[in-house]
């Protein structure tokens, strides 16, 4: 059995990285947004859109197979190597003899050197799939740190000079490019692996059964999740998906580090105890407890703060981002708790039921993107925010009875955190109705909810700070 204190401290590693790399990739985002305009932002979103799908197929659920298997020797890693490679590669000359359809399809000829540069990252993404894989199979989350924060800082770099001397579109291309160049190649030194010259489908082929289930699973979620990416970019204007991808930002920083811990750690972690559905339960309750305690808070502060904290970050001339800002923020709430619900039935080899969850849930994305389309962008997205608990019972259900504890469970132990964020969110919204300076207002809000929320927490007697406080303490011994 995995010891507490290897799994706090492969935490600690994989929200260093995380955490280091978003926090470098907020910054830059932030000077980027000064230095270029909106509808520059816009274009890129476009093709990362066609991008994120694609590297769906090109994982072909392989990394969470090698994890969740047991026992997995050198000739499925090379085998799985190699086809990662070549799909990458496929896929990548798709994109590449496609890029005058896709510019045409979207009305702006000038993209096509944009499409077949940037999908460079797709050949690239296969070359550390089995790495990737071994880092979090070894529960070795150090070297993830090296990695990503060595590929945002020199991207980081390079990205804002080339801005800076002028080259708009490209500046963006190259820091993506670079980025994925230099993680990629950390690991392979970091990385005690090599492939072997072997090649075999039959040793694909029990590994398939399981990953290709999630790799449709994660198609799904990808393509609608980007559908509306795709219907904005092309229904509406650069600005518009401008705004709507930057405004997701902010919420994904914060959601995004605890996400990855839920995701990349404990899915090892809960693969290994697949057999005791007690320490599983044990594990889920923890993880959702802790998540929601710490990312509620930011989450409801934001949105409360949005005004104030977009003119600070972006200037004024992003005004016409903060609704997009405040409705992503609820659309966050509940997306820690779905990751964890079906990390357990991941972890327990129901790849099936995954599929069968992300079938269901895609099909309510699909039907609210196209009843809404006709209003404009802010009621598709205000749709998908109202969509969120939903989405939480559907994961959830299979868990009750997979492991005895569901969504009635779930919303009974995160009660009074639920309640303790929403009188700290009218409170701070109410502050910044003062008729103060955007810099002082900002301060009054976020220390009116600091103070608010441990108060209340300490009233309301929530355990789990009790428990984050033992965990600190833990932490701090490793």
């Amino acid at each position: 059995m995995i010891k507490s204190k290897v799994i706090l401290s492969n935490m600690l590693w994989k929200l260093a990285e995380r955490g280091g790399s978003q926090i470098v990739s907020f910054v830059v985002s932030i000077i980027l947004a000064r230095l270029l305009a909106p509808e520059e932002f816009g274009v890129i979103s476009l093709i990362t859109v066609l991008t994120n799908i694609l590297d769906i197929f090109v994982d072909s659920g392989f990394s969470n197979a090698l994890i969740q298997k047991q026992e997995v020797g050198q000739k499925e890693y090379s085998s799985v190597f190699f086809f990662n490679i070549g799909l990458g590669t496929v896929f990548y000359a798709g994109m590449y003899g496609l890029a005058p359809v896709i510019a045409d399809f979207y009305g702006r000829s000038y993209m096509i050197p944009y499409i077949r540069v940037l999908s460079i990252t797709l050949i690239i993404g296969g070359f550390n799939v089995v790495q990737r894989s071994l880092v979090a199979k070894r529960l070795e989350y150090r070297k993830f740190f090296y990695s990503s924060l060595g590929g945002t800082l020199l991207s980081a770099v390079i990205g804002i000079a080339m801005a800076l001397s002028g080259f708009g579109v490209w500046a963006l291309i190259a820091r993506n490019l670079i980025d994925k160049f230099i993680d990629t190649a950390i690991l392979w030194f970091t990385v005690r692996w090599r492939p072997s010259l072997y090649f075999s489908l039959k040793k694909l082929k029990p590994l398939a059964s399981y990953g290709i289930k999630l790799m449709g699973s994660g198609f799904l979620y990808s393509g609608t999740n980007n559908l509306m990416s795709l219907v904005i970019g092309k229904v509406f204007s650069a600005s518009a998906l401008a705004y709507y991808e930057k405004g997701r930002q902010i919420p994904n920083l914060m959601v995004g580090n605890v996400y990855s811990v839920v995701q990349e750690v404990l899915f090892p972690v809960m693969a290994e105890q697949q057999k005791n559905k007690e320490s599983v339960c044990k594990i889920l309750r923890q993880s959702l407890a802790i998540s929601a305690y710490c990312i509620f808070p930011c989450l409801i502060g934001i949105a409360a703060c949005a005004k104030p904290i977009t003119i600070v970050l972006f200037t004024e001339k992003w005004l016409d981002m903060v609704p997009f800002l405040q409705l992503w923020c609820l659309f966050f709430i509940t997306y820690l708790v779905d990751s964890a619900n079906l990390q357990v039935i991941q972890s327990l080899g129901r790849s099936d039921i995954f599929l069968k969850l992300e079938i269901i849930k895609e099909i309510l994305t699909v039907v609210s993107i196209l009843v809404t389309l006709p209003f404009g962008v802010l009621p598709m997205l205000a749709l998908s925010v109202l969509e969120r608990p939903i989405h939480w019972y559907i994961n959830a259900a299979p868990c009750k009875k997979l492991i005895g504890y569901g969504f009635v469970e779930e919303v009974k132990e995160l009660k009074s955190i639920i309640l303790l964020n929403g009188l700290m969110g009218v409170i701070v919204w109410c502050v910044g109705l003062l008729p103060l300076e955007t810099i002082p207002l900002l301060i009054a809000q976020v220390m009116t909810g600091v103070i608010v929320y441990l108060t209340g927490s300490v009233i309301l007697r929530v355990e789990t700070l009790k428990t984050i406080i033992k965990l600190a303490k833990t932490l701090l011994c490793i």
